[in-house]
């Protein structure tokens, strides 16, 4: 038995592993077997992680976070979580090829998916000139012409982020009225750089090899038409990787796994959860690094409690010596 298993391996999984094996906990963390890295193995360009004043390419940063966990001894298998059962002293964990894991703890950092336009072009040119993400690109966007779509806050405070760097930033949304915040609306709608496309949805994305514009349809009466641009950015909405836990781990309002406090303990003892998976604002590879800590740090404390507890009771003491 494993005294911690790690699922997930964007920069919270891999930190979180980076810390429990600085703390001998020999932990094993569990990668995706096609999305190892997480979402920024398709980002190009990270500006913005400290400690890389010239920029580092998203795939090279994940793959020096997997060296420095490797480094202190995580085991990495790249293979795909099927089952969970959390629940118990002992939490099992079902892979699709590896077999089945046991652990005394567990740290949950699935992290979360952007929501997509379902086109064709749409992976193809990610990274590309299409983004999910405005504080990660837009410096590269400078006085170029780009488009938002979406209605929401989100899609609000990217367009708004977006003038900072773009000449002009069209808002695309499919229907006559914004599902965002007033103040949010106004703070678009006084911004001279933005201007809203009505009525419209995305229904094609050209370029060869970067995005020079995009196909709309009319919601109203089915016409088409073309907008030239200089970059996409995609803001409807993203969605926690919860589907493994549902019924076992309580979630909040926003469909993230729901922490006690500042903390990364979850409703069940012994479970731990962090990065995107519980964040449903920042979603920034920094902060979920962060968060890795945070859930490194809660289970060693954990794990302690219950050698502590180990020393007054003869079967925890036996359990306990079989997960070393």
């Amino acid at each position: 038995m494993r005294n911690v298993i790690i699922i997930g391996s964007g920069p919270a999984g891999y930190t979180a592993a980076i810390y429990a094996a600085r703390a001998n906990l020999n932990p094993l963390l569990l990668a995706s077997s096609v999305e190892a890295g997480g979402e920024l193995m398709n980002t190009t360009e990270v500006e913005n992680y400290p400690g890389f004043p010239e920029g580092i390419q998203g795939p090279e940063l994940m793959s020096k976070f997997q060296e420095q966990a490797e480094r202190f001894g995580t085991e990495i298998i790249l293979d795909d979580v099927t089952e969970v059962s959390l629940g118990g002293e002992v939490k099992t964990i079902k892979t699709g090829y590896s077999g089945d894991f046991e652990a005394s703890s567990v740290i949950v950092a699935t992290g979360s998916a952007y929501r997509k336009l379902g086109l064709a072009d749409e992976e193809r040119l990610s990274g590309r000139g299409i983004s999910w993400c405005a504080t990660c690109d837009g410096f590269f966007f400078k006085e170029k012409t780009i488009a938002v779509v979406g209605g929401g806050d989100s899609a609000m405070e990217e367009a708004t982020f977006l003038t900072r760097f773009a000449s002009k930033v069209y808002v695309i949304h499919r229907k006559d009225t914004l599902r965002a915040s007033k103040i949010m609306q106004d703070r678009a709608f006084a911004n001279d750089k933005i201007e809203f496309v009505w009525n419209s949805e995305v229904v094609g994305i050209s370029g060869e090899n970067a995005v020079n514009g995009v196909t709309l349809r009319n919601t109203v009466d089915g016409t088409e038409s073309h907008l030239e641009l200089g970059g996409l950015f995609i803001a409807i909405g993203n969605d926690p990787r919860t589907h493994l836990f549902h019924g076992q781990l309580e979630l909040t309002s926003d469909g993230t796994i729901a922490v006690d406090g500042r903390s990364s303990r979850t409703n069940l003892p012994g479970v731990f959860a962090a990065g995107d998976v519980i964040d449903p604002n920042y979603r920034q590879a920094i902060t979920a690094a962060a968060s890795g800590t945070v859930a490194a740090l809660d289970a060693e404390h954990y794990l302690a409690s219950l050698e502590q507890e180990a020393h007054h009771n003869p079967e925890i003491a036996s359990a306990v010596a079989a997960s070393v």
